[in-house]
């Protein structure tokens, strides 16, 4: 019988699930909506269930070791999500714990964009690399870091939330989730790009495709879209929000100095549309030792894979390390 871990990554809007084997090959993956989900012990209901599902459906029986979970603020010290800016539950969510009620598996819990990273070292175009960090861009910003090959816990694990620097201080800037002002992911993310949207055309009255859509319904695609087409105001949103993006990045690499940075989700996809601004930003910033050694580069998987392959891994892991 086939070993597999389940692979597991929480994000503001979705949920991915799949069934990983050790060489990264997915038996079968299916998603569920997080944002449909305000209380979590119903959520992991939910959850328990669509797995239960989804392993039936699987080509041939398996054997699961384990469950790796990417979420935001996922704790993996205490299994814990704790104060997510980019979920609908507050304070300390004990996943883990909830999980283990209908499934009796071990559980690791981490931070989405760890797993992302761990994704990334294992099967993307970070294999090799002892030095690099991840930045995913999806409903907010996440940032996982790897340092001489582990990944950045810090002390209660919780280093790397480079998507809670602020960029904009004080109360007259935007609010951000975790209940400041300011921060990166305000401006750089799915839902910052809207609001960097919203703000140039209320101070503009050039013309714009977007203009009749409202907030709720406009997605990050609808103004890349926009953009592609020649929208001048969604391209302004692109490299306003580009630029913020390669300012802190050239932060980063003054903290960490890494052999590249590589950029994943949904707002990734936008590539040249993102890309060129932030690279443009980001050698401008740069301290000059580090100018034409560090890489920036869009992430070698899909922004579901790889979280999902990531979790899978930190299972994985703890299964090698159980049976060492």
């Amino acid at each position: 019988m086939r070993k597999v871990a389940l692979g597991i990554d929480i994000g503001g809007t979705n949920t991915d699930i799949a069934f990983v084997d050790r060489e990264g090959s997915c038996l079968g993956e299916d998603r569920l909506s997080t944002s449909d989900f305000p209380q979590p012990e119903v959520f992991v209901a939910a959850l328990a269930e669509k797995v239960r599902l989804l392993e039936r459906s699987l080509p041939e029986p398996v054997e699961v070791i384990g469950i790796g979970i990417g979420a935001p603020m996922g704790n993996i010290n205490k299994g814990t999500i704790e104060e997510p800016a980019d979920l609908q539950w507050k304070g300390i969510t004990p996943l883990a714990d909830l999980l283990r009620e209908h499934i009796d598996l071990p559980i690791l819990v981490t931070n989405d964009a760890n797993a992302a990273a761990v994704g990334e070292m294992i099967y993307g175009e970070a294999k090799g690399m002892k030095n690099f960090a991840v930045i995913t861009l999806g409903t907010g910003l996440g940032s996982g870091i790897v340092i001489d090959g582990k990944l950045l816990y810090g002390q209660d694990g919780f280093a790397g939330e480079v998507g809670h620097t602020i960029v904009r201080p004080g109360k007259t800037n935007r609010e951000c989730g975790c209940g400041r002002y300011g921060c990166l992911e305000t401006y750089v993310s799915a839902t910052g790009l809207k609001r960097t949207l919203f703000k140039i055309m209320s101070d503009s009255i050039e013309p714009s495709e977007l203009r009749d859509m409202s907030f709720n319904e406009m997605t990050s695609l609808d103004i890349a879209e926009a953009a592609e087409r020649g929208d001048v105001l969604a391209k302004r949103a692109f490299d306003h929000t580009g630029e913020m993006l390669g300012l802190k990045l050239a932060d980063l690499v003054a903290h960490t100095n890494p052999e590249a940075i590589f950029l994943f989700g949904g707002l990734a996809l936008a590539k040249g549309l993102i890309m060129e601004p932030t690279q443009r930003a980001f050698h401008d910033n740069l301290l000059s030792i580090y100018r034409g050694k560090v890489k920036l580069l869009a992430s070698g998987l899909t922004s579901k894979s790889s979280a999902v392959l990531g979790a899978s891994a930190l299972a994985w892991d703890q299964y090698d390390a159980g049976n060492a």
